[in-house]
């Protein structure tokens, strides 16, 4: 009777820890259940404006990022950013909330959100700082006890500015749409000061902190937050070339951060019992610095913006590399992704519903076909 009794506490465990996927074939749907690996930390890198050809081309500059990381993990060569410019494509990846006129122009003028309606999960409106009823990861997160850090690089370099939860003033404009030698923080980077219900609140100050801090929390399992988000400055995503303080900037200056921080976080006790790595890009840019503006995953005119792509209906394929213990090393996946999946998948590994874009159905989890490894 006890060897039933835990027999079917174990199967009770296991049916929590699934999860079922419904793929379209037709006029059929087949549903597969499988087991979620037991990711308690996700560490999410973005750089800048690379299309796929040039980061994971075979003539790469990046040769940490294309050779080194790409070797322990998974490259997903379908994954899309969802928009132009680059600030909603970070909203996305927290809110899924699509872009407006005011986030494809990166927000300028640090403005306030005026939302007339809901609709398909979205705020619809225009503006920069969404209301304080628009759901992020982070009050996902929050609500169910997980940690998060955002960490954001140069973010304490400004005379005068706060070292933490740094933002313009509501209806100002934005000083850091320009890097500066010895600061080259971009606040439209950083997606997390952009939502009221994080920079109301006393957990902006605490949780959205400069990159310097990274260090001391990667040392033990319990220093680490479940959810780390990381955003290098002006120069070192590679978004800059050349460089405010003099360095050449682009990939081969975005190699070289991640040459220098990926190490640590896969040293780092948390990432070795249950982490997963995502590095990716906001958006892509074609030859000739023209944008790319296709996509995948059912995207389409959005609630506030007929073209999230401001040309198309994407922002471009920009590729990303996943490592975890739970995914093969080595291997490329050609299903398409984006930065709504991502979120989706986070939330999944967490028990989350989904927000914003990330519930629509043509939108995909990361699964086996990620983590392939047992």
């Amino acid at each position: 009777m006890k060897a039933r009794r835990t027999a079917l506490i174990v199967a009770a465990a296991l049916a929590v820890a699934s999860v079922a996927t419904t793929t379209a074939r037709g006029s059929a749907a087949t549903t597969r259940a499988w087991h979620l690996p037991i990711a308690r930390h996700v560490f999410v890198v973005n750089l800048e404006n690379k299309g796929f050809a040039v980061s994971f081309g075979s003539g790469s500059p990046a040769t940490f990022l294309n050779g080194t990381l790409r070797g322990k993990g998974q490259l997903l060569d379908q994954y899309y950013g969802v928009a132009h410019n680059s600030l909603p494509n970070y909203i996305a990846q927290i809110s899924g909330q699509g872009p407006n006129p005011q986030t494809q122009g990166d927000c300028q003028v640090y403005s306030q959100f005026v939302q007339v309606a809901t609709a398909n999960g979205q705020a619809v409106g225009d503006g920069c700082v969404f209301p304080a009823g628009v759901t992020t990861l982070a009050d996902q997160f929050a609500r169910r006890r997980f940690t998060w850090k955002g960490y954001m690089e140069d973010m304490a370099n400004a005379p005068g500015a706060p070292a933490t939860c740094r933002h313009p003033a509501l209806g100002a404009p934005d000083s850091t749409q320009q890097a500066h030698q010895g600061d080259q923080y971009a606040a439209r980077h950083n997606p997390f000061v952009y939502f009221h219900s994080i920079i109301d609140t006393p957990s902006c100050a605490s949780n959205d902190v400069p990159l310097d801090r990274l260090p001391n929390d990667l040392r033990s399992v319990g220093t680490t937050p479940n959810l780390v988000y990381i955003t290098p400055n002006l120069c070192n995503d590679g978004h800059d070339a050349p460089c405010a303080d003099g360095r050449p900037g682009g990939l081969v200056t975005a190699d070289a951060w991640l040459r220098t921080w990926i190490p640590k976080i896969l040293a780092s006790p948390a990432f070795g019992l249950d982490g997963v790595l995502v590095v990716t890009f906001d958006e892509a840019e074609s030859a000739g610095s023209s944008a790319d503006a296709s996509s995948c995953c059912g995207e389409g005119p959005g609630q506030n913006s007929p073209l999230p792509g401001i040309t198309g209906l994407g922002g471009g394929r920009v590729g990303a590399v996943v490592v975890s213990r739970w995914t093969r090393p080595g291997r490329v996946n050609a299903t398409a992704y984006n930065h709504y999946s991502l979120l989706r998948s986070i939330e999944d590994l967490f028990g989350l519903g989904h927000l914003g874009y990330a519930d629509s159905p043509a939108v995909s989890s990361f699964g086996r076909d990620v983590f392939d490894a047992g």
